[in-house]
């Protein structure tokens, strides 16, 4: 009894020291770290109003209004800085509470004492990473998916990755989600009205509706998910990667794609022994090109286990650039295996004579280079390009942009068709179920999952108690 009396204590203890963190004010720098001409503080909470007014020793500026103000030490009469103050009240701001954002001049000395300032106000404390945009989801003022394409947009480093994460913050991805989500619902709610009056009958064009539906949904779904990952891959970045034999090249033409000394060149065999990695922009495109050990027999244990990562790093990429030259031995049996898929051959070395090469190579249609003397790169390139056009645009909208999604929506999905093989005239109970937890995985997208909507379809379509 007092051991479980000592954990309903502690749990109780925690669950309030929890509410009085959620309860205080969170101030954090909004702007990049370093110095800047203007640096940005923002603080959010039901104590904003004591922040301005100690920060200033003046009134409430006009809402929505950049006002010029001095900002000054807490309890001293020295100022830290001259700037813009912009003070949102509740309702109407990015998170949803009282929220105000400092404009100071961008020095670590003066941002340095505008949060030392603050945290000397009782009830402050630094913001958690990402904690203004979570209080902005808790509070309805965005959902989960817009919640994600704002750190994808933060985070976005070429074109395509901004239009991308623009697209998901408009929101119609989301209403897509909800709108198959609400369909489940009404669909739900036919079911669970059978469920609690199971004495009436469903009319049979309801239970014809119920199975149309259902259809249309995971057609719907399935049409969604068969999208050849391309908003991941916008996301994350096209994988490619460089693999072959040893010597043929690899490591250069890392280096030469990303215009920088990435990896070691040595004339000496089996100089890369790990996987190699680096992020470029390629006309646009997010590229994550991996530079891998050269691909022989070897009894060199820590060579055998680079190689098997670059066999890994193979079978996990959306392109090999499979790079030989003509010293490289037993080339038709390496380009027939796997790594052959999803590949574009590079011939290297052409400046010691395309005569030298391997005549099985040819049917492979490859591509020769030097990279040596800088000769046919850019038509490697231009290849790749037309390669990455390919795979990137989609005649379709993209609806999936994280694994997570691609998750739920097949989880989704997998209820629907266990629904679908269910008799509705005997088991309404479980094909109510499958249709839940459909509904649910759905929700998890958008980060919607309330059991009470279903009650009020009910209540709204049907006129229960005639």
């Amino acid at each position: 009894y007092d051991a479980i009396q000592i954990i309903i204590e502690k749990f109780i203890y925690l669950k309030t020291i929890l509410a009085i963190i959620s309860l205080m004010t969170i101030y954090a720098l909004s702007s990049g770290p370093g110095i800047a001409g203007i640096s940005v503080i923002r603080v959010s909470g039901q104590g904003t109003k004591e922040v301005i007014s100690k920060l200033t020793n003046n009134k409430l500026p006009i809402p929505r209004t950049a006002t010029r103000r001095k900002f000054i030490k807490i309890n001293k009469n020295e100022v830290i800085d001259e700037g813009i103050l912009i003070w949102f009240p509740a309702p109407h701001s990015y998170t949803g509470e009282d929220m105000a954002e400092f404009h100071v001049h961008g020095s670590k000395a003066v941002v340095d004492a505008m949060h030392m300032s603050i945290s000397n106000i009782d009830g402050c404390r630094l913001a958690e990473p990402g904690e203004f945009t979570k209080i902005a989801f808790q509070n309805e003022k965005i959902n989960l998916l817009e919640a994600e394409s704002v750190a994808d947009l933060i985070s976005s480093e070429t074109e395509i990755q901004r239009q991308q994460a623009i697209k998901i913050m408009s929101g119609k991805s989301s209403e897509k989600f909800n709108y198959l989500r609400d369909k489940l619902l009404k669909i739900l709610s036919n079911v669970e009205a059978k469920i609690d009056f199971p004495e009436e009958d469903l009319p049979e064009n309801i239970l014809r509706g119920i199975h149309q539906g259902i259809k249309s949904i995971r057609e719907e779904i399935d049409q969604i998910l068969d999208d050849q990952k391309v908003g991941e891959r916008i996301r994350e970045g096209f994988k490619i990667a460089i693999i072959g034999p040893t010597n043929a090249g690899k490591s250069s033409l890392l280096n030469y794609l990303s215009k920088r000394e990435v990896s070691i060149v040595s004339e000496t065999a089996g100089t890369t022994r790990d996987v190699i990695e680096t992020h470029i922009n390629l006309d646009g495109y997010p590229v994550i090109i991996s530079d891998t050990a050269g691909i022989r027999e070897s009894k060199d244990e820590i060579e055998k286990k680079g190689i098997k990562l670059a066999l890994k790093s193979a079978e996990n990429a959306d392109l090999n650039l499979v790079v030989v030259e003509p010293k490289s031995v037993d080339i038709k049996g390496f380009l027939t295996n796997d790594l052959s898929k999803n590949a574009i051959i590079v011939v290297n070395k052409m400046d010691l004579g395309v005569d030298k090469f391997n005549s099985e190579i040819k049917k492979y249609d490859p591509i020769y280079i030097s990279i040596k003397e800088e000769k046919n790169l850019d038509k490697l390139i231009n290849v790749v390009k037309e390669y990455l056009k390919n795979k990137f645009i989609s005649s379709e909208d993209i609806f999936i942009t994280r694994q997570r999604h691609r998750f739920n929506l097949e989880q989704c999905v997998k209820n629907l068709k266990n629904f679908e093989k269910k008799k509705l005239g005997k088991d309404f109970d479980k094909a109510a179920e499958d249709l839940r937890l459909a509904t649910r995985y759905l929700g998890m997208i958008v980060g919607k999952v309330d059991v009470e909507e279903i009650l009020g379809s009910i209540f709204s379509d049907f006129c229960i108690g005639k």
